[in-house]
């Protein structure tokens, strides 16, 4: 199997490969998300993952790089990771009770030949009291997540109901990413 290098420091996104049978290595990018420009989110998750992947393939020119971004949207709005608890605490009173997207761009380089794509989910909370924002909050768990909250986590239990892909609101949208990967030459199924 060709050696796969994932361009994230997400331990979620590294348990979903090594749960399909993936054995790659984890090379975080230092690239600086500051310096893109988009016009959607979907461009912004999009040029982040590809430049991700650039700055690592730099560096592992044999290797296929997997890079990946996740956002959340509502009303139209990009809720990134809080930048503190009482930041946390904001952003799942605004997410109570109501659907907002989740869309993680995804790109995978090696040598010359990039793909990148973007998927996108649907998320509807139930409508939460402060009390459960504020021992949620608590926990830490919302800290290092965009909007928030872990879905695979304690944050799970805020969710009525998902529409789309599961693990790209992990943050890994892995059958669209398997797609992908088959035109590069790996089938992760083949390794079963």
């Amino acid at each position: 199997m060709k050696k796969i290098i994932l361009a994230s420091k997400s331990p979620r996104r590294k348990k979903i490969l090594e749960q399909v049978g993936l054995s790659i290595k984890v090379v975080v990018s230092d690239f600086d998300e500051d310096k893109i420009s988009f016009k959607t989110p979907q461009e912004m998750v999009e040029k982040l993952s590809l430049e991700k992947a650039k700055t690592v393939a730099r560096k592992h020119p044999s290797a296929i790089i997997l890079a990946a971004d996740t956002t959340v949207i509502f009303n139209g709005e990009i809720i990134g990771k809080p930048k503190s608890k009482k930041d946390a605490f904001r952003i799942l009173k605004l997410l109570s009770g109501s659907t907002h997207e989740i869309v993680t761009g995804f790109t995978i380089v090696e040598g010359q030949k990039s793909i990148t794509k973007h998927v996108a989910s649907k998320v509807k909370f139930k409508q939460l009291l402060d009390k459960e924002i504020g021992v949620y909050v608590a926990t830490g768990e919302p800290m290092d997540k965009a909007g928030g909250y872990g879905v695979q986590e304690r944050g799970g239990l805020f969710m009525e109901y998902i529409e789309g892909d599961y693990f790209n609101v992990v943050g890994l949208p892995i059958f669209a990413v398997a797609q992908v990967l088959k035109e590069f030459g790996v089938d992760i199924t083949k390794n079963w």
